[in-house]
């Protein structure tokens, strides 16, 4: 049976965040993630989670201007100072809140010519944070992003990130595999996960083209979850989709 998470972040976004917890909680999930969790002190997190008896399994470091379009930071050479004081901030809600992993951003890549120095860039600051959060037992996990929504973000294929991974070889390092960023980039999540479950941290999923929920795009959900189901994976999945009417209204997926 599918362990799935609510992402706080893009799921009862008609309420306050504080209030989406218990939100999550009264729609049947028993637990939750967030993408970027700094604007509310660790313990206040921790406060509403135990509140609303949910548990959080997941949230991104910090990831500077990515999400306004600039590279963010854990690629780029001149901002590894930046990556390095995030992933402290991050340790510090890790020790508090322990999830069971940490996402890294990779981030994109504007200067072509420089994408070698980026990848090895990443792979230092992802050995790093692996070995941090090796100490909490929290995993460290890091994600491709299709270049439709993200242009130029520098890890974008399925196969970009198991070269990755085999390359840098660490025992806390995994695979965060979006259903949705995938497809979008033509690739077959199914068989992915069908192929690799052993590689992968974290699942997370919407619809495409779209990226609401299922049922929303071209998306066969059934086989998809069934694949995952069958595949061994036994971590969360985790509703990462912009709903389509509310997000009361785009949760028949969950009672099946």
């Amino acid at each position: 049976m599918l362990k799935f998470s609510a992402n706080l972040s893009l799921l009862f976004t008609e309420r306050p965040l504080e209030e989406r917890f218990a939100a999550a909680a009264r729609a049947g999930f028993g637990a939750v993630e967030i993408q970027f969790p700094y604007e509310l002190p660790a313990e206040r997190i921790a406060e509403l989670t135990a509140a609303a008896k949910v548990e959080l399994v997941l949230f991104n470091l910090p990831a500077g201007d990515l999400m306004s379009g600039g590279e963010g930071l854990a690629a780029v050479p001149e901002r590894c100072g930046e990556f390095r004081q995030g992933v402290a901030l991050a340790l510090d809600y890790a020790r508090v809140l322990k999830p069971k992993a940490v996402n890294v951003l990779p981030g994109r890549c504007l200067h072509n010519e420089r994408a070698g120095e980026y990848l090895q860039t990443l792979g230092a600051n992802l050995r790093l944070a692996a070995d941090a959060f090796a100490e909490l037992g929290v995993r460290t996990v890091f994600e491709g992003i299709n270049t439709f929504d993200m242009p130029g973000f520098l890890v974008n294929r399925g196969q970009q990130m198991l070269d990755l991974l085999a390359e840098l070889n660490h025992p806390n390092l995994a695979l965060q595999y979006d259903i949705y960023h995938m497809a979008r980039m033509g690739e077959d999540p199914a068989g992915f996960i069908a192929a690799h479950a052993g590689k992968i941290g974290h699942i997370q999923f919407a619809d495409a083209p779209g990226r609401g929920q299922p049922g929303t795009g071209d998306l066969d959900f059934a086989a998809l979850f069934a694949a995952v189901a069958a595949s061994g994976y036994r971590g969360y999945v985790g509703a990462e989709y912009r709903p389509v009417g509310s997000t009361e209204q785009s949760l028949g997926w969950l009672a099946g």
